[in-house]
């Protein structure tokens, strides 16, 4: 399947402000399991990266960490050599662009923030006009707590791809739940529902926008 194409909508149940159960995605696509599928291939896949769950974030979150925001999990060897292998390849040759994106997308999986920033805006150096990596690099803004910086990812994203819902939906994430402008963000999850009504995101978005809804202001 491309993986390029849908929302990754992963597992997990998170409670903040009556709102349950979302996961903001980033650009690329789903297996059978609704995640980026398998080991990636070279322009290949992340992980999901939850929404804030309760306030004080999860247990054993590293001290300094914006609330919500996962702790990295412990890398498998098979991905600390793939990392070792990317870092080795964007070395001796730093324009090659799908190294970079795996690279970018390998720190994403183990969220190292600020790397996958770093990969993210090199392969973005080699070709601008990327609307998934710029995704990508909004949601790891965002689990750094910068909400504006996420923000200008996800609508330049969705400049350069009307269709993007990805970052469409995303962009009703941070603004709804982040930034608390509940009216900036249904607008961005209406227009997801109205462009793409039968994708996982307008699903996302429905149900996002029946649990404000219900939830007290």
């Amino acid at each position: 399947m491309n993986r390029n194409t849908l929302l990754a909508i992963g597992a997990g149940l998170i409670v903040v402000a009556g709102l349950t159960g979302y996961i903001i995605g980033y650009g690329r696509g789903l297996d059978a399991g609704l995640r980026g599928a398998g080991p990636a291939a070279m322009a290949g896949g992340a992980a999901p990266s939850a929404l804030p769950p309760l306030p004080g974030g999860p247990p054993g979150m590293p001290p300094g960490m914006p609330s919500g925001m996962p702790s990295a999990p412990e890398p498998t060897p098979d991905l600390v050599a793939r990392i070792d292998v990317g870092r080795r390849l964007v070395a001796a040759d730093p324009k090659n662009r799908a190294a970079w994106v795996q690279l970018g997308n390998d720190y994403f999986d183990t969220h190292q923030r600020e790397r996958a920033i770093e990969a993210y805006a090199k392969a973005l150096e080699l070709d601008p006009n990327d609307p998934n990596v710029i995704t990508d690099q909004g949601v790891m803004y965002r689990e750094l707590g910068d909400y504006d910086r996420a923000i200008a990812a996800f609508e330049k994203a969705n400049k350069l791809d009307r269709n993007h819902v990805q970052s469409l939906y995303n962009l009703g994430v941070v603004w709804a739940l982040d930034k608390h402008d509940v009216a900036k963000g249904t607008a961005a999850w209406k227009k997801v529902i109205e462009i793409a009504p039968t994708s996982p995101q307008a699903a996302q978005a429905r149900q996002a926008l029946a649990d404000l809804a219900r939830s007290p202001r």
